[in-house]
């Protein structure tokens, strides 16, 4: 069944080859790289391996890279003094700001005091009205990364019913917006979506992005649809599982992407393509 397999991690080479390609060109041409800083508040351990796995792609493609790892007990004042230093930074072209923060600190007030030219996440207010507005802006990582794996592997969205299961701002609302402006008719579920089944059972494309293990079930999927699978759990036996139940729905499925190894390759790739397109603009 591999010719089911949406392979997140070979789109995500393809785009980091393209990737150092052009910061290769860049640094011949001008002798500077895009710069990319990661902002870490506590020792939240998934938090700690995703810098770590943006640290090592930055240097695969060529660039440059910093983080700041701050105590638990950091201020909102002291961390927001350092985003206000790091948006002035002329060597840093893209701000990220890792979630979960401290329960302390004001998640809205941290994210929206980063510039919108280095917010590279897509989280800023600014870039999401570009989004919905439908003009280039910095596109939420997660949800781009989705669009450019159906793009690759030249699945129809146009005309297509589409279902986003979850509507959060970093994953399901835009990810919905994307897939709207493919021309896809789309429909948002969440926790209080009636008929959840009937409605899921109908759409050609279904993105989960709910985080609850093998949630959706070949039942409520149907014959020839394309799953995409955002959810990342851990489970009891410590094995990674999304939120479809893989090994029953990759039968009914046209195409399907795994967990690991098919949308969380993409989420880094689309931060670097972002942390590339602001560096260009700034030299423009």
């Amino acid at each position: 069944m591999d010719d089911k397999i949406i392979d997140g991690k070979l789109v995500s080479e393809k785009i980091r080859g393209e990737i150092k390609i052009r910061v290769d060109e860049l640094k011949n041409n001008s002798s500077s790289v895009p710069g990319l800083a990661a902002v870490l508040v506590g020792d939240d351990g998934p938090s700690q391996i995703y810098v770590r796995n943006k640290r090592k792609a930055c240097e695969n493609v060529g660039i440059y890279s910093e983080e700041h790892k701050l105590p638990e007990d950091t201020s909102e004042d002291d961390l927001l003094n350092l985003i206000n230093k790091l948006n002035n930074q002329k060597n840093i072209n893209g701000i990220l700001i890792q979630l979960p923060l401290p329960k302390h600190i004001n998640e809205t007030k941290v994210l929206n005091s980063v510039n919108p030219d280095k917010d590279v996440d897509g989280f800023h207010p600014v870039n999401a009205g570009n989004l919905f507005e439908g003009k280039p802006s910095f596109i939420a990582c997660t949800p781009h990364g989705i669009v450019k794996m159906l793009e690759h592997y030249k699945i129809e969205i146009e005309g297509k019913n589409a279902v986003v299961l979850g509507r959060s701002n970093i994953v399901g609302k835009p990810a919905a917006i994307l897939l709207l402006q493919k021309n896809a008719t789309v429909t948002i579920c969440h926790s209080r979506t009636k008929n959840l089944e009937k409605v899921l059972s109908e759409a050609d494309i279904i993105v989960a992005a709910i985080g609850r293990a093998n949630f959706v079930k070949d039942s409520m999927v149907k014959e020839g649809a394309v799953i995409i699978d955002v959810g990342i759990n851990r489970l009891d036996t410590g094995k990674l599982a999304g939120d479809v139940d893989f090994q029953n729905v990759i039968s009914k499925s046209s195409m399907i992407t795994p967990v690991p190894g098919g949308v969380g390759p993409m989420t880094i790739t689309m931060l670097l393509w972002n942390t590339l397109q602001s560096f260009e603009k700034s030299i423009s």
